[in-house]
């Protein structure tokens, strides 16, 4: 049995990591401590503490610690730990992104530049991060147009060039039409303009266009500045502010009651080449400094691409902690710079200003929804709930529903639930759709305190017409509870044509709130379809061995591996059975009678 009390006198004053788990043994918080023992102690004395900890502390069962030497060490065990296991009460990045890059394959004999979305350590130069995926092919269609570089993707030597050499978009080394060095004077010059370096690239241009003049080759002349001016108009359009830092990443933080947003901008070689978002619920109470640190750890760790500095507005604790671990990462050095004044101060507020507007976007955004939704299905009071339910089976097979949840204009995936169906044995989705509603409601109708199902939804939307909402009527009328019901219907192509009501009749929509209902039918219908692909997949790896007591998949893993197949196994003897390791003598009887 853990008694919290007494295993925190058993904790060691040492660096190291804790595990905060709840009564199912699911780890609901990671963190890291110079001394453990203080740190852990902390949460559990009768101090003041913000909502979220409280919160926290209410749900620990017991806890587990990992010992290491350094913080250092805590910190990079710490990030490995919540990316693993996405604990609910620490800072976590909600969708793990891949940004574009732009690569020049150095290595190549003849290289070519392409956008790639995944960096590996194989000797080229990588550009980016891209957030926005426009704006990387915007520069590499720019490249391509203004270098005559090769732009197939295999290169190889063939018997013709290919229709890019006769309209003047590439020398055609495949030809040896261009000697290496004259084709990697583009190449430098392509990475020079891509790091930045716009001044050196227009006054080597300026260089090289003279020296055409004076040699009467007045059409490389004219090449050269058109080249010149195009550089000149991209790089005047990408420069920001007054900031002279060549690699930097600026992060900026705005809250509203409900959520954080934290922005993100890249700068690269003095220009902004693309900003991105992240929202995060339930984290108000949270110290500034605290989410920024937690993002991050979470942001950078799997990032190649990390820049020299990052700018911040709040001070971190363990600041150079987290610069040490960057840099390793990284492979040079990393500064985390927290401005106070002056031109950097504005850029960081110049990202906290873009976060604070992009919050009141998606907060009007949010409203605006709720208002038609109120508007349109004609209700009282705004529809803050809708639950929306779909069958999936194949011939009554595995007969499956899912159920997804609509909370204050947004769909929230980790509302969603999956059910088997229990008591309809034949292919009838209306029945089994009253079956599921009817299950649904007796949650929050019997068992007012069951946290799995919430409150009851201000309306159901059926995945389907007129026969799936009297269905669902007939479950909500054994409760006798005020739900209205509408139907998402589809046209020909499977596509969501229409919201009907219980009288038959379409209800006119905006495109926006169409295109949200559409996106709300299509998650539904994908979380029933991959649980039944899950059942069916689970039907298809199931033995024998599966029916017998006391065989577990590691036993069973363990035959297999020892005899091969369940064949195998049926033929062999007690004694031979005994000699796996996990196996009594009375477990491999049950093994020979049962199969």
């Amino acid at each position: 049995m853990f008694i919290i009390e007494e295993e925190l006198k058993k904790l060691p004053k040492k660096p190291g990591v804790y595990l905060m788990k709840d009564k199912e043994d699911k780890i609901i918080y990671v963190g890291k401590a110079i001394n453990l023992k203080n740190r852990v102690s902390s949460y559990f004395r009768k101090t003041d503490k913000t909502n979220r900890i409280l919160k926290m502390v209410s749900l620990i069962d017991h806890f587990e610690y990992i010992v290491v030497d350094n913080e250092a060490e805590a910190l990079i065990l710490e990030c490995n730990l919540i990316k693993k296991n996405r604990p609910k009460f620490n800072v976590l990045l909600k969708d793990d992104k891949t940004y574009p890059y732009i690569k020049v394959d150095v290595k190549s004999e003849y290289p070519n530049v392409a956008i790639t979305r995944r960096i590996i350590n194989d000797g080229s130069k990588y550009f980016g991060p891209y957030a926005n995926p426009g704006a990387a092919k915007e520069m590499l269609d720019f490249i391509k147009q203004k270098y005559k570089i090769r732009q197939c993707r295999n290169f190889k030597y063939n018997d013709r060039p290919c229709l890019n050499y006769h309209i003047k978009r590439c020398l055609a080394p495949c030809q040896g039409y261009v000697s290496r060095e004259e084709y990697m004077e583009q190449i430098n010059e392509i990475i020079d303009l891509l790091e930045g370096k716009t001044d050196k690239v227009l006054k080597d241009l300026k260089a090289q266009m003279k020296k055409a003049s004076e040699k009467q080759e007045y059409e490389k002349a004219a090449y050269i500045r058109d080249r010149m001016v195009a550089i000149d108009r991209a790089s005047s359009m990408q420069k920001v502010s007054n900031i002279s830092e060549n690699n930097i990443d600026v992060i900026g933080l705005a809250k509203s009651e409900f959520e954080i947003c934290i922005e993100v901008f890249f700068v690269r070689g003095s220009k902004m080449i693309g900003r991105e978002h992240y929202f995060f619920t339930d984290l108000n109470d949270m110290e500034e400094s605290e989410v920024i640190a937690g993002f991050i750890k979470q942001f950078y760790m799997d990032n190649l691409n990390i820049p020299n500095k990052i700018m911040i507005k709040e001070v971190l604790e363990n600041e150079e902690v987290l610069e040490k671990w960057l840099s390793t990462i990284a492979g040079h050095k990393v500064e985390i710079h927290s401005t106070k004044r002056g031109q950097k101060l504005k850029f960081v507020e110049m990202a906290e200003n873009n976060a604070k507007v992009t919050l009141e976007n998606k907060e009007k955004q949010k409203n605006n929804i709720l208002i038609e939704l109120k508007d349109v299905l004609q209700m009282d009071k705004m529809p803050r709930k809708i639950e929306t339910y779909d069958i999936s089976n194949i011939s009554g097979n595995f007969m499956v529903a899912a159920m997804c949840v609509l909370q204050d204009g947004e769909i929230k995936k980790n509302l969603s639930r999956r059910f088997r169906i229990k008591t309809v044995l034949t292919q009838d989705d209306p029945r089994c759709m009253e079956e599921v509603i009817t299950r649904r409601l007796s949650h929050s109708v019997e068992e007012p305190n069951n946290k799995a199902f919430g409150v009851l939804p201000d309306a159901i939307f059926a995945d389907g017409g007129i026969t799936q909402i009297r269905a669902i009527r007939r479950a909500i009328d054994k409760y006798n509870v005020q739900v209205k019901i509408f139907g998402m219907v589809k046209n020909d192509k499977h596509q969501t044509r229409a919201l009907i009501d219980e009288e038959r009749n379409e209800i006119k929509i905006s495109p926006e709130l169409m295109l949200l209902i559409t996106r709300f039918q299509d998650t539904v219908h994908d979380t029933a379809i991959s649980y039944y692909r899950k059942l069916h997949e689970k039907s298809l790896s199931h033995s024998d061995l599966d029916d017998i007591k006391g065989i577990g998949d590691a036993k069973k893993k363990a035959l297999i591996k020892a005899f091969g197949s369940v064949e195998k196994i049926k033929k062999a003897s007690t004694e031979e059975l005994c000699k796996v390791k996990g196996i009594n003598k009375e477990l491999a009887e049950s093994i020979k009678n049962t199969l």
